[in-house]
């Protein structure tokens, strides 16, 4: 009976382990954007508004040098005018349309976003269009990352909105438009805008995100433009638990933590457990105990003197690429360890060597 029950445990543990480095591997990295980062507005021919815009973050323009509007726009941040900070920032737009554009594998989904959820992941489309509300569902990870390719345009509707869940944050959405973008009047939308040629905001659209147009122009019309960063930090490797969850706001957070330590008689018997929900850290079992000692473990009051080794579970943290889904799955294994050294503690105790 404990052989069965300790073999059962590993197999389903390796199985879940499995699944979980698969949900990482599919998550994508975010596009680098060097330094077209710090602006909100970035263009190659000219730049146009009418009306009271409010833009946060820097203004670019290059290799085109006309800038008009402001006033009676409002620009929080710094103008860059056929300089070789604009110049330095077109060439990183360059490079990150291009890293943008060439992600793989991605997911076909239709034309029209509205009414559709969607999780982390690369998609692609011939042209893409938003009528009603695209809702970004990060399920929970503050770092998930959404490149989504057009073939062609990129349309949205008056009045539509791109809403974020569950820690989904604008810094990492990245449109990737091999055409042009219009935005709707009123329109709510959050993430990057890459266009190759230009992108056209109507009047009222409010947008946190940046708006970076490769060739051609960026034309507003009393808009609300917001550089969208990160609100926090991805942690490094650590021992110690950290989970954040940042709403669309980019200000709802939440950290959660589950932490266990237990002793046996051996020397070498105390063992931590450690689990963050971050997004750059991944709970992994090492070394995975075996079922020998799995079947020596005892609760330090029913210990056998005989017993010659003990349970040892030890989680630690690692950085990769993103988690996603892979967190819930991280808290799943060590659920699963607890429960089965329980499930040994029971089998023991009914049946006693």
């Amino acid at each position: 009976m404990k052989k069965i029950v300790n073999i059962g445990f590993l197999s389903l543990l390796g199985v879940v382990w499995m699944i979980g480095n698969a949900a990482f591997a599919a998550s994508p990295a975010m596009v680098n954007l060097g330094t077209a980062r710090s602006f909100a507005v970035l263009a190659g021919s000219t730049i146009t508004n009418t009306g009271p815009s409010t833009i946060t973050g820097d203004l670019g323009l290059s290799p085109g040098s006309a800038v008009t509007g402001f006033p009676p726009g409002v620009l929080l941040g710094t103008q860059h005018n056929a300089d070789a900070v604009a110049l330095q920032a077109q060439s990183d737009l360059i490079t990150a349309y291009n890293d943008a554009a060439g992600r793989t594998p991605a997911t076909l989904i239709a034309t029209e976003l509205g009414g559709t959820t969607l999780l982390q992941g690369v998609y692609q489309a011939g042209t893409l269009q938003i009528t009603g509300t695209l809702t970004l569902d990060a399920a929970g990870d503050p770092n998930a990352v959404w490149i989504l390719q057009s073939a062609s345009t990129l349309i949205t509707a008056s009045n539509s909105n791109v809403a974020l869940i569950n820690g989904a944050q604008a810094c990492n959405v990245f449109w990737e438009v091999t055409s042009s973008a219009t935005l709707g009047t009123n329109s709510n939308f959050r993430g990057d805008i890459l266009a190759l040629t230009s992108i056209t905001l109507n009047t009222g659209a409010h947008v946190s995100g940046r708006m970076l147009a490769r060739n051609g122009a960026v034309t507003m019309d009393s808009n609300v433009i917001t550089m969208a960063n990160c609100a926090i930090a991805v942690p490094s490797s650590s021992s110690s638990v950290a989970a954040s969850s940042i709403s669309s706001s980019s200000r709802i957070s939440s950290s959660s933590s589950v932490s266990s330590s237990s002793s046996s008689r051996s020397s070498s018997s105390v063992s931590s457990l450690s689990v963050s929900s971050s997004r750059s850290s991944i709970v992994s079992l090492s070394p995975l105990p075996s079922p020998s000692s799995f079947s020596s473990a005892r609760s330090s009051s029913s210990v056998s003197s005989s017993s010659s080794s003990s349970a040892s579970i030890v989680a630690h943290v690692r950085e990769l690429p993103s988690s996603g889904p892979g967190s819930l799955l991280g808290l799943i294994i060590v659920a699963s360890s607890i429960g089965a050294v329980l499930i040994q503690f029971t089998t023991n105790r009914r049946q006693p060597e």
